[in-house]
């Protein structure tokens, strides 16, 4: 379900091609390295979860303590 989830977004990025986003960047660059589609996409997922985790972990450190 994750794998379906996380490729549905990418084809968003392909799809809509906003240039100030990273991942698209990122997923933009490998095709144009002409990696195949499993492998660019694959790629652009795990760049996508390491770049969430980052924001996830920032906001979760401005938190109180509770």
């Amino acid at each position: 379900e994750l794998r379906k989830t996380l490729f549905q977004v990418m084809d968003a990025l392909i799809k809509t091609k906003p240039q100030d986003d990273p991942v698209y960047r990122f997923l933009d660059k490998k095709r144009a390295q002409g990696k195949p589609y499993y492998v660019y996409m694959t790629a652009g997922a795990n760049k996508f979860l390491r770049i969430y985790y980052g924001r996830v972990k920032e906001y979760l450190a401005t938190l109180p303590e509770s």
